[in-house]
């Protein structure tokens, strides 16, 4: 016997809140993708289409705009559910992150790797709500192991730091090259 009863609930969509808002954006990136596809690749001439520079991108972003436009479809025909914004702005809200990497990957050339992971590492955990000492004092050590692994025994070359110019000549020395 099968699981499926009828076409209709094969089909059936199950909408969360914010889902149009995703459609709309999904279909507005594709288009915009696609219609830039002629100016970012090239097409050369005398060569069969599937090895075209320009065929596999196209055919990609072609699909996604088509079904982008699906989503929107279905997004516009399904009943409307309550918490569309406060959905939106948890996605808003959740690209602060970024920003705090960013302004992380902006501050260890002038920091140094070891400061700027370190104070990373610290006003992230304060800003999540991490209040105790004890909880404060393991993203830190956590930061150093970070830097200790990277930069000391994996040798990753990471961007020194201007502050490290500042230093005694040996502590520099020892500051560029392991931490």
């Amino acid at each position: 016997m099968s699981r499926v009863k009828t076409l209709q609930s094969l089909f059936k969509r199950y909408r969360r809140p914010g889902d149009i808002v995703f459609a709309w954006i999904a279909l507005i990136v594709s288009i915009l993708l696609l219609v830039q596809v002629t100016e970012q690749t090239a097409w050369k001439s005398g060569g069969p289409l599937f090895a075209q520079p320009r065929f596999w991108p196209a055919v990609s972003l072609g699909g996604m705009a088509f079904f982008a436009a699906f989503h929107l479809l279905g997004s516009v025909l399904s009943e409307r559910l309550h918490g569309r914004w406060q959905e939106v702005w948890l996605w808003i809200t959740s690209l602060e992150y970024a920003l705090w990497f960013i302004a992380y990957a902006v501050a260890v050339p002038y920091a140094g790797y070891l400061p700027a992971t370190v104070i990373a590492a610290l006003l992230l955990a304060l800003r999540t709500g991490y209040r105790r000492p004890s909880t404060l004092l393991a993203a830190v050590a956590t930061a150093l192991v970070i830097v200790l692994l990277f930069k000391t025994f994996l040798k990753v070359s990471l961007p020194s730091g201007a502050v490290y110019e500042v230093l005694p000549d040996g502590l520099r020395q020892i500051m560029l090259t392991n931490f």
